[in-house]
């Protein structure tokens, strides 16, 4: 089984006693992104106003290069970046229809970005939107696939349910129902958690994620790939997107033909080197999104195999059960948590994090993160730990 934690030495070693268990929230880095950190620094030190050149030429070539080869995306200049995924939302948002509001399919299940956007956006009767249960999952893809045919502006759906963990498969389906919509993927819990192949979609569908989760490069630096021909000038638009400007009438605003229409304006690019050294690094390795999947699902198994008590070898329970699990892990459709039904999932929270077991909660469903900088022997200290929290 994988052994990674010397690569991540830095944030495993500021707090040794910590167990951390949010690989999906806020994933650790590896030490090779610290000096990606200070290049960023000595960079701008160095070049001064001329750093841009290389920040938005090897740079980012380099980083969209790495991104592209793990979506399977065959032409990496359809990705474009931005701090956050918001500005993403903001600017496919305001490419849609405007004289009558725009019709939004969606899941119950998305993350703050869109919900609260579509919701702000509803209360002023600026949109309709329809939301289709998440549960039961087994026949998710096909009632949203159905739903689809229904005639929308905009479909958007997680790849990885963010509440739950279960993930959609066969999103060439969508993408066919979807019709003249266009269709955005949020990969965000799934990209660098679990093998992803555009390459039937990438004419099709937008795909958006970042460096926050499994990607290992911290905050400040999304990503969207963008399929030719869809969205050509979105109304929300910052100045870079005018860089090599071809799209639309002499008299019109210019945009980019490639991704780099939905470029913003300046931003911080040290995410960019962060994100860059992490892909870098974990190609290097020679390691696959494969391998983090197979052993993350095999340290879950683990956990999970661990929770109860065994009165033969006189080892006590956890309080926790796999029957509490939303996505169990008979399905293989899953990312690299897992979630727990469960009413008091804010004070279970609590409890572990007085245990320096760092875990988090949304509403009723506790959720556990594993990722490649976890052992077999860390998830048997976390069960012994959990174990001690009873007594």
């Amino acid at each position: 089984m994988l052994d990674l934690r010397p690569h991540f030495s830095r944030f495993l070693g500021a707090e040794p006693s910590r167990l951390h268990l949010a690989a999906h929230s806020h994933h650790p880095w590896p030490d090779a992104t610290r000096d990606a950190q200070l290049r960023a620094w000595e960079d701008a030190a160095r070049l001064q106003d001329g750093k841009w050149g290389t920040v938005l030429g090897p740079v980012l070539q380099g980083l969209r290069a790495k991104v592209a080869r793990q979506l399977c995306l065959p032409d990496p200049s359809t990705l474009v970046f931005a701090p956050n995924t918001h500005e993403f939302v903001l600017r496919i948002l305001s490419a849609l229809p405007a004289h009558r509001p725009p019709r939004v399919l969606t899941t119950d299940a998305e993350f703050h970005s869109l919900t609260r956007q579509l919701a702000r956006l509803e209360e002023e009767g600026l949109v309709q939107v329809v939301r289709v249960p998440t549960q039961p999952h087994r026949t998710c893809l096909d009632r949203l696939a159905e739903a689809a045919r229904g005639g929308f502006d905009l479909v958007w759906a997680s790849e990885v349910f963010f509440s739950s963990g279960f993930a959609l498969d066969r999103l060439e389906t969508l993408a066919e129902a979807a019709g003249e919509a266009v269709l955005v993927i949020d990969g965000y819990h799934a990209f660098m958690a679990r093998p992803v192949d555009l390459s039937a979609v990438a004419a099709r569908a937008f795909y958006v994620a970042g460096g926050y989760k499994y990607a290992m490069g911290g905050e400040g630096c999304c990503f969207l790939h963008c399929p030719p021909g869809w969205i050509g000038r979105p109304r929300s638009t910052g100045w870079y997107a005018a860089f090599g400007a071809l799209a639309g009438r002499q008299d019109e605003v210019g945009y980019a033909a490639d991704g780099w229409r939905f470029m913003g304006a300046t931003f911080d690019p040290s995410g960019l080197y962060r994100l860059d050294a992490a892909l870098g690094w974990f190609e290097g390795r020679g390691l696959t999104t494969a391998m983090v999947r197979d052993h993350a699902h095999a340290l879950q198994a683990r956990f999970v195999a661990g929770l109860g008590a065994d009165s033969a070898s006189g080892v006590d329970g956890t309080g926790l059960d796999a029957s509490s699990l939303v996505v169990p892990l008979e399905e293989p459709r899953r990312g690299n948590f897992l979630t727990f039904e469960l009413p008091d999932a804010g004070a279970w929270q609590e409890r572990l994090a007085r245990a320096a077991i760092v875990t988090d909660h949304r509403g009723t469903r506790l959720r556990f993160g594993f990722g490649i900088y976890h052992t077999a022997e860390e998830v048997d200290a976390l069960l012994e730990r959990i174990r001690g929290m009873a007594l």
